[in-house]
């Protein structure tokens, strides 16, 4: 998802560019959403690993 993240990072640079304001604006906000869509899920993984491996050596 991250990687996703940094082609749509990579497509609104390019865009803003050439001129296309409109793609440029709509890839940023969706490499945005991606970005914190990846962050939280890592996040959220990171808890359950945390929580889960505690538990496990008490």
């Amino acid at each position: 998802m991250l990687k996703l993240a940094l082609f749509f990072l990579i497509v609104s640079l390019i865009a803003g560019v050439f001129g296309f304001s409109g793609i440029s604006a709509a890839s940023a906000g969706m490499a945005k959403i991606l970005f914190f869509i990846a962050i939280t899920i890592f996040v959220v993984v990171l808890l359950i690993a945390l929580f889960t491996a505690r538990s496990l050596s008490g």
